[in-house]
């Protein structure tokens, strides 16, 4: 006799909500979903799920209720505010799932806000996720899921069913939603924990970057008169790769930004909470600020609702998709010159990256193996990272890894600096901005002048951690 399926609310139908609750329609969950706008809904509908016509009616008889808002502030509106708040139509000892991303303080409010109110019945379970659109969609995510013993527990059918095999990381307690402070088995005990800034914000150090990376690599190019799609058949090719630029790099070839697989807006709010947790803390992250710096820019220049790809627009105003090789397009030496640039400018801004990704890791007292291995297996992947992280991993006596001995992670800071500034030098003269290769060109010269130039990549810790060591 086949076992029936608990009755699922969900709240927030953006691409990746949409894809998580047809998944577990898919499963067999019975998903009943609101959502401010009609048409997600009527999509839901037509997939199969239940569509409400409220929030109240999105709650009522539900025992597992999965929230995929975009913000803190839309979490808290919903929950708290209006004639008609969520908390008043949550049936007892409900399992309250905060499947997006918000910081950490946030999520530990959020049980006593619940307490306060007459709700401790409340499983709250922190469980951000990772992976796009597509994933969701597949049931394949990287989940962080963080809470009570118990309420881990409770949730764990629902965090299997969307999660990815070996995907489901279970850092600890309320709040670590991702810290990856303790992971013991895929199905292990979970810890308590009280740290900082869950890893899915950490992991969004790199996300962010390389988003922006992206369109700054692909706008130079331009800028170059170089053949996009050469380009970016080269650079997935070569050791500047990331699972980013490979998701990213098409829409900038097609140049069609709206409707938005991902927003900008997205981005920058998950941005904007490493630099507001950077700032906590005291810890520099100059990448991750000159990438909000230039998001902000986006924004101002009215992209906010469009793709996040369509950032490549404020490194070239008037850029326009080629439909074909670029006029007055360089000879096949010059062209292969300049797309090394381009590979270059990738790969030294990952490598900084992952410095800067793995020290704020370190600062935060996570996990630095598991840090390593949810980065490899989501979307911050590069590799870069894959070779340069070991490596650094080293550096703080970590050593039962697999050692980063590859050609880039043996790289050196005088070789960095050199490519670097000719790239830098390059796109002045076109005039290109360039936000995030000035700033690591920055990190790479300082820690030449702390550490030496003869050594690699991986003392660019000394520039990130100084004397914290």
């Amino acid at each position: 006799m086949t076992k029936t399926r608990p009755e699922v609310g969900f709240v927030g139908l953006g691409a990746m909500g949409f894809g998580m609750a047809t998944h577990l329609v898919k499963e067999g969950y019975p998903v009943t979903a609101f959502d401010v706008s009609p048409q997600p809904l009527q999509k839901f509908k037509d997939a199969g799920g239940k569509a409400a016509t409220s929030l109240a009616a999105s709650a009522k008889g539900k025992s597992f209720y999965v929230c995929m808002v975009a913000s803190a502030q839309q979490l808290e509106a919903l929950l708290f505010e209006g004639s008609k708040p969520l908390i008043e139509a949550l049936e007892r000892d409900v399992t309250f799932l905060v499947a997006s991303t918000v910081p950490a303080q946030y999520v530990q409010h959020l049980e006593g806000a619940f307490a306060d109110r007459g709700r401790s019945d409340i499983f709250v379970v922190d469980c951000p996720v990772s992976g796009g659109a597509k994933r969701a969609a597949e049931g394949t995510l990287s989940i962080m899921a963080g809470g009570t013993k118990a309420a881990v527990e409770k949730a764990m059918p629902l965090l299997t069913t969307m999660s990815d095999t070996d995907k489901l990381f279970l850092p600890g307690g309320l709040g670590a939603g991702s810290n990856l402070k303790m992971v013991s088995e895929r199905f292990g005990m979970v810890r308590s924990a009280d740290h900082g800034l869950p890893c899915r914000q950490v992991h969004q150090v790199l996300a962010a970057i390389q988003i922006l990376a992206t369109s700054e690599a692909m706008a130079f190019a331009s800028w170059l008169k170089l053949d996009l799609e050469a380009v970016r058949q080269k650079v997935i090719s070569s050791p500047a790769y990331s699972w980013m630029f490979e998701n990213r790099s098409p829409r900038i070839v097609s140049g069609q930004f709206s409707p938005a697989p991902s927003a900008l807006t997205i981005i920058l709010k998950d941005n904007g909470i490493v630099t507001e947790a950077a700032r906590l803390h005291g810890f520099p992250v100059p990448l991750s600020s000159a990438a909000e710096q230039a998001y902000l820019t986006g924004l101002l220049q009215g992209y906010g609702t469009e793709d996040d790809a369509g950032m490549v627009r404020i490194y070239c105003p008037d850029f326009v998709a080629p439909k074909s090789q670029p006029s007055e397009a360089p000879s096949q030496q010059d062209a292969e010159e300049r797309t090394q640039l381009v590979v270059d400018l990738l790969e030294i801004v990952h490598l900084v990256a992952a410095s800067e990704a793995i020290c704020f890791a370190k600062r935060l007292e996570l996990d630095l193996k598991q840090f390593v291995r949810l980065v490899n297996d989501a979307a911050g992947a590069t590799r870069a990272f894959k070779e340069v992280g070991p490596s650094i991993l080293e550096t703080f006596g970590i050593t039962d890894i697999d050692s980063g001995d590859g050609e880039i992670a043996n790289t050196s800071l005088e070789d960095c600096v050199t490519r670097l500034n000719k790239v830098v030098h390059t796109a002045r003269d076109l005039t290109c901005p360039l936000y995030l290769a000035t700033a690591a060109l920055g990190v790479l010269t300082a820690t030449k002048q702390m550490a030496g130039p003869e050594l690699g990549v991986p003392s660019t810790f000394t520039y990130y951690l100084g004397n914290m060591m």
